[in-house]
């Protein structure tokens, strides 16, 4: 997701919103934004595993569990990746910068709908809908060609999968829940200073020329 968002990749955030207003099943180039990359993880890509399955058959597939399981799956869901869908500040900023009513809309399309069903509202349906993806993943794909892997597994499992020697480095701990909430916190500050600051200054030129 981070790369699709990127300020220099405007052509994949186009390429991704034409395929979340596909209906599910539609076959895209995937070339257009695969051609300079080995693999591809995390949303938007998996949420059509299906279509590059068909794509890419010889394909390994990484099915990415929490480590915690299903619950903790939804708690840390809902308080940072969702919460940016819904929170008023993050609202203002898909008003004010213009590539973000795309990149909203194609999440909320791939991400929310047709993958999770439009059920995060519901605790239950999302974890009941969480646990269904995994196992229609594990039935679709090959056992072959699949791993079930959480990141406290560390390095051995994945390297053995992908047939590549363990990196002498430490395995990466990133978009943890605390660092996503810390940096959701941030960005709806800067928010609200930027209105604060926006108001302050009409305010100011009304009185001005009052």
């Amino acid at each position: 997701m981070m790369e699709v968002m990127a300020s220099g990749n405007s052509k994949h955030a186009a390429f991704w919103l034409e395929v979340a207003e596909q209906p599910p099943g539609t076959q895209h180039d995937w070339q257009r934004v695969f051609e300079n990359y080995n693999a591809t993880i995390d949303f938007p890509s998996s949420c059509v595993w299906r279509e590059q399955m068909v794509a890419y058959p010889d394909a390994k597939v990484l099915l990415t569990v929490h480590p915690r399981g299903a619950a903790a799956w939804y708690k840390s869901a809902i308080e940072t990746i969702y919460s940016v869908q819904v929170l008023w500040e993050f609202q203002v900023l898909k008003a004010l910068l213009p590539r973000q009513p795309a990149i909203m809309t194609m999440i909320e399309n791939l991400v929310w709908q047709r993958t999770l069903n439009g059920t995060m509202t519901d605790k239950e349906a999302a974890i009941a809908r969480y646990e269904q993806h995994i196992e229609e993943v594990k039935t679709a794909v090959p056992a072959s060609q699949l791993l079930v892997f959480s990141a406290d597994q560390g390095w051995d499992p994945l390297c053995d999968f992908l047939g590549v020697a363990v990196p002498d480095i430490d395995f990466p701990r990133v978009n943890e829940t605390a660092d996503m909430k810390r940096l959701i916190r941030l960005a709806r500050w800067v928010v609200r200073i930027i209105l604060f600051l926006g108001g302050g200054a009409v305010g100011g030129l009304i009185w001005w020329l009052a």
